[in-house]
C-alpha cells in the first residue's frame, strides 16, 4: 500500500503568495499541481493522503476527486489532526470541507480533539504511510520544512513544487478561475457568476492587448 501511495504537504492560506482564487498565480500553481499528480498516476500511484488544513491540502484534494472521473481507480484519503479542526473557519471553506470529507474513499482522525503536536504528528502519519510526497514550498521556515526534512529523512521521494509568480492570463486559466470561484461559494447567484465572468474576461482582454 506504502508503495502506490502519495500525500501532500504545503503552506497554510496565509503563508501562500494569493490572498484570492482569482490571483493568476493561484490558478497556475493548482495546473502544475494536477499535471504532477497525473505523473503520479501514470507511475502506478493511486492513493492520495490530504491532511486537509486550508490551503494546499485542499487544494489537492480537489484535484484528486476532479481527477476520479478520469481516473476512477484513484483513492482519496483525507488524515485528519483532529476531528473539529473546521471550527472557525468560514461557511464557504466549510462547505467545501465538508463536502470533500463526504467523498473521500477514506476518513482518519489522529485524534478526537484538539491537542498539542496533532498537527506534527498527522504529517508524521502522512509521510510514514507514502512512499512519495508533493509540497508545495516557498522556502518559508515552519511545519512545511520540517515535514520535508523529515521525509528526505525517511527516505522518501520527495517532489517540491514552488508557488508560481507568473502573470500571463490564458484561457484556460481564467476557465479554472471561474470554475474555483464559483465552486467555493455557497448558494451562488447567476448574477455573481456574470460579473465574474466579465472581470475574468476583461483580464483576459487587457493581457492580450499589452502583447500586442
Amino acid at each position: 500500500m506504502i508503495s502506490n501511495t502519495v500525500c501532500f504537504i504545503g503552506h497554510r492560506n496565509q503563508k501562500l503568495p494569493w490572498k484570492d482564487k482569482i490571483d493568476l498565480r493561484y490558478a497556475l500553481t493548482r495546473i502544475a499541481v494536477q499535471k504532477e499528480i497525473e505523473i503520479c498516476i501514470s507511475n502506478g500511484k493511486t492513493h492520495f493522503i490530504s491532511g486537509m488544513t486550508l490551503g494546499f491540502d485542499i487544494m489537492c484534494s480537489r484535484i484528486v476527486l476532479d481527477l476520479k472521473e478520469k481516473y476512477p481507480f484513484i483513492t482519496l484519503e483525507c488524515a485528519l489532526p483532529y476531528y473539529d479542526q473546521d471550527k472557525y473557519w468560514s461557511l464557504g471553506d466549510k462547505i467545501i470541507y465538508k463536502n470533500i470529507l463526504e467523498r473521500a474513499d477514506k476518513v482518519r482522525c489522529i485524534y478526537d480533539h484538539y491537542t498539542r503536536g496533532c498537527m506534527h504528528e498527522r504529517n508524521r502519519y502522512m509521510v510514514n504511510s507514502s512512499s512519495m510526497v508533493i509540497a508545495l514550498f516557498d522556502n518559508i521556515a515552519g511545519g512545511t520544512e520540517k515535514t520535508i526534512a523529515y521525509a528526505k529523512k525517511q527516505g522518501k521521494y520527495v517532489v517540491i513544487i514552488p508557488p508560481s509568480q507568473e502573470r500571463v492570463y490564458t484561457s484556460k486559466v481564467l476557465e479554472l478561475l471561474l470554475a474555483d470561484y464559483i465552486d467555493s461559494e455557497p448558494d451562488i447567484s447567476e448574477e455573481k457568476i456574470m460579473a465574474r465572468k466579465r472581470l475574468l474576461s476583461s483580464l483576459y482582454m487587457q493581457v492580450d492587448n499589452d502583447e500586442n
